[in-house]
């Protein structure tokens, strides 16, 4: 990695801070999802599409990866001054979460030539977008256990199943697609393999799922005889379930290596510390009630330990005790932390929390109780807490599974 000039370093940052203060439209007259997991329209979807594909034309999206696919070539700083860019302008979501934060640094880990200068650039730009095939209908939580099945022929593999919770499915040209093509294997996890399948083929059907906010971010995805060709295999035959896990630590956050921006937004401390000084608690301010103060101390300690964290995972020495610790654990604090902070916004509002988006006497348009239902969302994608509790007790403090 070439080293990092501090003054073209500022100077990035000072451009990519005006071109986001210039062009960050905040509200485009219609609701904005607040993650990827609920872009439930067309009218959503394409504006957001457009969104990601004019920050990757300006420069400031996929800035460290390489050129050859598609990337800026430059080093990891200047992403991160971009990506801080545009939270700090309030920039809508990115819309193609699986391929900039999952498929692509995949691809350019596991991938081959091929794979990397076929999909990465419009994984970028929007072109195509991703979603993944891991969990199934009778097998959410025990991915080992895939049935969905992928029987070779000739120079394809026919697949039969149905996944389930696939997000942006009905909108998706790919997916990343975990299938048994053996059963008779001693380890059940050695009979998966992993793919890169095409979604807009014969054979492949999705069914939109409406959640419990009312929009229809979910799909469930059906195979019926659909043809992979097999040279979209990632790894070898039998091998997907190594490919899987390193996916999974992209998800999680474990892993470097994404694109950059952000795909979804929520409460912050700021935020909620305004909520308290507007919300009453008799005729005088929630924010006045020293059990609501003690909590905002509370919340604000957390984001700064959870930010000392995430500073303390790139000085090798801090980490000496337990290496994986902060790496393996951090999905869960940020998810269970964006729940407890988005139930504390609901009391907060008090009776008015119970109206929703659309409703005239609702906070904030709702935004609350919005945000505080899809913050469920985020603590089962990429593994529910309890399994993060799991892989943290096992691998980090090695206890025993029993």
């Amino acid at each position: 990695m070439p080293d990092v000039d501090p003054a073209d370093l500022k100077a990035f940052a000072e451009a990519a801070d005006a071109w986001f203060r210039e062009n960050v439209v905040r509200d485009p007259g219609f609701m904005l999802p607040l993650t990827f997991m609920e872009v439930g329209t067309d009218q959503q979807f394409h504006f957001l599409r457009e969104w990601q594909n004019k920050v990757y034309q300006a420069g400031y999206l996929g800035a460290a990866w390489p050129k050859e696919y598609g990337g800026g070539g430059l080093p990891q700083a200047f992403q991160t001054e971009a990506t801080k860019a545009m939270r700090r302008h309030g920039g809508p979501i990115f819309l193609n979460a699986i391929g900039l934060n999952w498929t692509g640094p995949l691809l350019l880990d596991m991938g081959t030539e091929t794979q990397r200068a076929k999909y990465l650039k419009g994984i970028l730009s929007a072109e195509n977008i991703w979603c993944q095939g891991f969990s199934e209908p009778e097998n959410g939580s025990d991915l080992g256990n895939a049935q969905t099945k992928a029987v070779r022929d000739g120079d394809h593999y026919v697949v039969n199943g149905s996944k389930i919770w696939t997000t942006l499915g009905r909108y998706a040209r790919y997916m990343i697609l975990l299938a048994r093509t053996r059963a008779d294997t001693s380890r059940k996890y050695d009979g998966l393999t992993f793919f890169l399948a095409p979604m807009q083929i014969e054979g492949v059907e999705t069914r939109a799922i409406k959640k419990l906010t009312g929009e229809h971010g979910f799909t469930q995805t059906f195979f019926r005889d659909a043809r992979i060709p097999a040279d979209e295999m990632v790894g070898v035959e039998g091998g997907g379930w190594k490919v899987a896990m390193r996916t999974l630590e992209y998800e999680r956050g474990a892993r470097g290596g994404q694109a950059g921006g952000y795909v979804a937004v929520g409460s912050n401390a700021w935020d909620v510390l305004d909520l308290a000084k507007r919300m009453q608690r008799g005729d005088r301010p929630a924010l006045e009630d020293p059990a609501i103060r003690a909590k905002m101390v509370e919340f604000m300690i957390e984001i700064q330990s959870n930010s000392l964290c995430a500073q303390r995972t790139g000085f090798t020495p801090l980490n000496t005790d337990r290496p994986t610790g902060l790496a393996l654990s951090s999905k869960l604090m940020h998810t269970e932390f964006g729940r407890r902070i988005n139930e504390f916004t609901i009391s907060l509002t008090g009776p008015s929390g119970a109206y929703y988006v659309g409703d005239e006497n609702a906070v904030d348009g709702g935004w609350w109780t919005r945000s505080y239902l899809n913050a469920f969302s985020a603590t089962i994608g990429g593994g529910t807490s309890q399994i993060q509790r799991n892989i943290v007790g096992e691998h980090v403090l090695g206890l025993p599974k029993s």
